[in-house]
């Protein structure tokens, strides 16, 4: 496991959001106008934008809201226009990162990653340097505690998925990205405790990360993550959960 997931869980339990609910609605809204220029405004015709739309109503993000940033990313509305960048590099441990970036200025961007990467003891590389190291999938996410890891398995691949594992307290189950709707929506039917899905980048193999760096990990992620430009962090860290739950409760 990764450790990216179960740190969020744990974060959100705890009342320590990633980033602040104005921040979270800018970059959904930024994500929805993107979609939709790329794709067309149809959620139903395109996958990111319904991932997108989907991932603001969770927000309790305003309908209209949602719709204005369509229309801002089909052309009936005006709007700002962003460049999708992906930045990579190490974490202290030796710890792959990558980042997804929509951005209106790479002149401003670029120097803000690299100075979060020197702050917190890391390493900016060039494009190639760790993205051969992840794998574009679905992951849900399943409660481990609720449910035999042999039933889950079963419904599992009855519904199209492609790999399971248990993951520390939860199984980790990967489709391919078009299938993982049709995977969650099925194993909700079937009465699975689903904790979390989405499209993501999987890391092939991950870092067993020891205890003195962890915390040097997780706050190059965090502050990563709090910057305005930056939608996603991935990372191939492998932390034991109670590692994490003793920094979460410093």
């Amino acid at each position: 496991m990764s450790g990216h997931s179960r740190w969020s869980q744990i974060k959100r339990k705890k009342g320590k959001a990633d980033v602040q609910r104005g921040k979270l609605f800018s970059k959904i809204l930024r994500e929805i106008t993107v979609a939709a220029k790329n794709g067309g405004g149809d959620p139903k015709a395109n996958m990111r934008l319904k991932a997108a739309t989907e991932m603001a109503k969770e927000a309790n993000m305003p309908q209209e809201n949602i719709k204005r940033a369509i229309q801002k990313g089909t052309g009936e509305l005006p709007g700002e226009s962003y460049e999708e960048i992906t930045y990579e590099g190490y974490a202290p441990g030796g710890v792959a990162v990558l980042i997804h970036v929509l951005t209106d200025n790479r002149n401003r961007t670029g120097p803000e990653i690299r100075h979060v990467f020197e702050k917190q003891g890391g390493n900016l590389g060039s494009a190639g340097t760790v993205a051969w190291m992840f794998e574009r999938k679905g992951l849900i996410q399943v409660d481990a505690e609720k449910i035999g890891e042999d039933d889950l398995l079963a419904k599992a691949l009855d519904a199209g998925a492609t790999d399971m594992r248990r993951a520390e307290k939860a199984f980790e189950i990967t489709t391919a990205p078009a299938e993982m709707d049709p995977v969650r929506d099925a194993l909700q039917r079937a009465g699975v405790p689903v904790l979390e899905a989405r499209v993501t980048f999987v890391p092939k193999s991950t870092v067993r990360v020891q205890s003195k760096d962890a915390a040097n990990v997780l706050r190059l992620i965090e502050a990563l993550e709090e910057l305005d430009d930056v939608q996603s962090v991935y990372a191939n860290y492998d932390i034991p959960d109670e590692v994490l739950e003793a920094i979460a409760a410093a």
